[in-house]
Parts: structure tokens; sequence; C-alpha cells
């Protein structure tokens, strides 16, 4: 299981920050000049009306009624709106729906709850299915690989406590272990790449060079500052504030502790001549001492994450052993290219300049991170490359398109191999602007059309 990925039912939505980020139309677009036919913006909404109960106005683009609750933050703190309104002092717009007309601007971010409580796949999706009679959940289980007969998958080999158990698949075998475990998956199945699988010590059953290949992932860099006034996180979790707000979340479903990782977004462009927002700001009214370990500071701070929306830097990840319990390598070269190094300075640089604004003056105290001293683009680049990372958003390790290096086709059924399909972040062909569950969600959802129109036929 991959380091940051839930292992429970629901998967990472069980412990993601909970921000629900379509992305930008021409995202899908790019998807579908790409080869995948059908993936396209226009494709693809029916499927996020379908899956959204969204607690905003209904129009053309947002819907009520689905299984997926998103409502949004409704916490409002002073340092939050101070923090907007520096926002359009700087010249960008206030934006209530950064899923509906344009994801441009500055305001509170859409989360997956119903009533102040997270809600995951498996609550939305899989506890209202669990008394049908065709379903049988199996937890506890890894699955150790994809059996084969000939070229058509025929089940699955999974270790569920001491026994080894083989299950057999009458129709297909739906893959979705993840970006990161299902190319090693396929490669200890004897799919991917010959010279990596014979490296293994594995035999080849089907060559496909792109196992692997195209890793993309967010980076994310984090600033912070020194607040003037106790009114953070910082010092509301701890002690008798903290007694205080569990309370209040227990009698009203309100408060801090309904909060996920961030509270207002912010998407922007660095440059004019842009289709769309380059960078997304992740704004809270906390601070890190350590920010490895997650603990936040004594003293009141705030930090806003700044990451670049479509990084154009890719990496790789391979299964290093033919044991399925050791973590594959992965290698995701952050900031290989020019752009995106260009474009993470840009997105520091504006964040600053934002916090400098008036309406910032009675909370902004200093600038703790990359602090006053870092004023050049090399400074700027030098504190990304030393304090950046990874926030988890891993996708294209098996993308899907019509080229050699394509591990599926558009209809997500892995090439050259029957009876396979996909299903999971590892088939995006290029990253969505935002965090990815969204993507996700209606990949899933386009998936099961897919799979029951074949079922049909």
């Amino acid at each position: 299981m991959a380091q940051g990925a839930g292992k429970g039912l629901g998967g990472s939505t069980l412990i993601n920050g909970m921000i629900y980020v379509r992305g930008q139309p021409q995202d899908y677009d790019g998807w579908a000049q790409a080869g995948c036919r059908g993936w396209s913006f226009d494709d693809v909404l029916p499927f996020f009306r379908r899956i959204e109960d969204y607690d905003g106005p209904a129009n053309d683009l947002r819907a009520h009624g689905g299984l997926l609750p998103l409502s949004t933050v409704a916490l409002r703190p002073g340092i939050g709106e101070a923090f907007i309104r520096a926002a359009e002092k700087a010249g960008y717009a206030r934006n209530p729906d950064y899923n509906g007309e344009s994801q441009d601007g500055f305001g509170y971010y859409q989360v997956n709850q119903r009533g102040g409580r997270r809600v995951s796949a498996a609550e939305a999706y899989l506890k209202p299915a669990m008394k049908r009679q065709n379903l049988s959940v199996r937890t506890g289980a890894h699955v150790l690989s994809v059996d084969l007969d000939g070229k058509r998958a025929a089940g699955v080999t999974a270790r569920i406590g001491d026994a080894k158990l083989r299950f057999k698949a009458r129709a297909e075998v739906i893959l979705a272990a993840g970006a990161a475990q299902t190319p090693q998956l396929l490669e200890l199945s004897g799919i991917g790449n010959p010279g990596i699988l014979q490296n293994l010590g594995v035999p080849v059953a089907h060559a496909l060079p792109g196992v692997g290949e195209n890793y993309i992932d967010h980076f994310c860099t984090r600033m912070n500052w020194r607040v003037k006034q106790p009114v953070t996180l910082n010092e509301q979790t701890r002690g008798v504030k903290l007694a205080m707000s569990v309370a209040q979340y227990a009698a009203t479903r309100r408060g801090i502790l309904t909060l996920g990782t961030d509270l207002i977004h912010g998407f922007v462009q660095t440059r004019e001549g842009l289709e769309g927002p380059v960078v997304q700001y992740f704004f809270m009214h906390a601070s890190y001492a350590n920010a490895a370990e997650r603990v936040l500071d004594r003293m009141p701070g705030m930090t806003i994450g700044v990451m670049q929306l479509r990084p154009q830097s890719r990496g790789v990840i391979h299964a290093v052993s033919p044991e399925p319990f050791v973590a594959p390598s992965n290698r995701p070269n952050f900031l290989a290219e020019e752009e995106d190094r260009r474009v993470i300075v840009e997105g520091m640089k504006i964040a600053r300049h934002i916090v400098e604004q008036a309406p910032m003056d009675v909370f902004r105290d200093m600038e703790m991170n990359p602090g006053p001293n870092c004023c050049t683009d090399a400074d700027w680049l030098d504190f990304a490359r030393s304090n950046g990372q990874t926030i988890y958003h891993i996708c294209g390790t098996c993308r899907m398109g019509t080229d050699e290096k394509a591990v599926a086709d558009p209809t997500l059924k892995l090439r050259g191999i029957g009876g396979l399909r996909i299903v999971d972040a590892s088939i995006m062909p290029k990253m969505v602007s935002g965090n990815i569950q969204a993507a996700v969600f209606i990949i899933a959802e386009k998936a099961a059309d897919m799979i029951l129109a074949d079922a049909a036929r």
C-alpha cells in the first residue's frame, strides 16, 4: 500500500482533505484531443451532475440529488474574510463556485460532507448497496496478482490472513488499486515493460511498455506567517478551547472540527494570455511547527499552500521486487521542467503580494517561511525544492490512449488483454486542474456505464 493511501473501504476518500475540485473544461477536452474520445468536458459533465448533491444553486453545470453531498465550507473566520478581501485588493475576483462557470478567483472550498461529517466513497456508494444479493465484500485482502488465461484476465489471487485465495471472474476483472499499486500489480502479473519484468524475475505475459510511466503528481510548497491575534487553529486546538470545540461539534456539527485540510481556495493566472488558472492556493489559519509531522505551532500562524495545477514534469513508478508486499519505487521528478519551476516561483510571489495587501494588516505579523530574505527567483526556487512535497495526487501511471505507450484504451480496457479494465487515477493521460478526487469519481461513474453496456451486449 502506497504511503498516504487509505487502507479501508472507501480508499483515500477516508483520509483526504475532502476538497472537491472538478478542474477546468479544457483539462478533459485535452484528454479527448489526445485520442481519448468520449472524455471531453461535454462528455463528462453529465457524470459530474449525476454524482453531485451540491448545496448551492442548481443550474446547467451544477445539480442536486446525487449520491455525493457537496457543501461549501461554512466557517467564516475574520482572518479568512480578510484574506479574500486582500486577494480582491490585489486584483483577483471573489468566486463562490469554482466548479461552475469559471475557476478563477478566491472563496471557500467545497467538500464532500453532509451535516459537518465526511462522506467517503464507501459511505456514498457502497453502504447503500451492501444488501444486494450479488455483492460480496471481503476485507483484509491483499491482491497478489491478476491471473491470466492466455491473453485474457481469468481472475485474481489474493492473500486474506494466512490463506491465499483465487477469485475467478465470470465477466471481467476491474482493477482499481490506485496509481501506485495498479502498475505494480500489473508488473507482478507479467504485464509491462519486458526489461523491467526480466529484472524482477517475472515472466513476460504481455508487453506493455507504458505501465508505470507518465507518473504525474501535484507538488505543493507552503508559505506561512506569524499572526498578531490569537484567532488561528494553532491556539484553538489546545486545552479548554479544544474541549469547547469538541462540545460544539457534538451538539451542532459545526465549528473547527468540520474543517478539511484547507479553508479558502484561490485559482490564479500568473501572466496574461493564459486560458485559465495555472496555480491553486490553499489558505488555512494555522501553521505547522513541523510540517512533516503535522504538529501545529504554539503561536498564532497562517499558511498558504502553493500548487501548480498542470505540471509538465513526468516521473515513473515500478515494482522493485516480485514480492507484492514490497512497495514500488517512485521517481516523481518534481520541477524537472522549466515551465514548472517558473510557475511555482510566480505563484509564491503572488501569494506574498496578496498577504501584503491592506486588509491583512490587522492580522499579518511576519513572514516565517520563506521569510523576507527570499527575494530572487533563485531564492524562491531553492525554497520550493527544499520545502515542497507531494500532496498525494498521483495519477497517469497506466494512462489511457490510442498510441503504443498507452496502457488502456478509452473504454479503460487494458490494451491486448481481454476481460481486464482499469478504473482509477492511473488512467488519466494528463493532470486535471486541482485535487483529483472529483475526476476519479467521474472516471468510476463513466466506467460503470461502459461496463453495464458491455454486459448488456
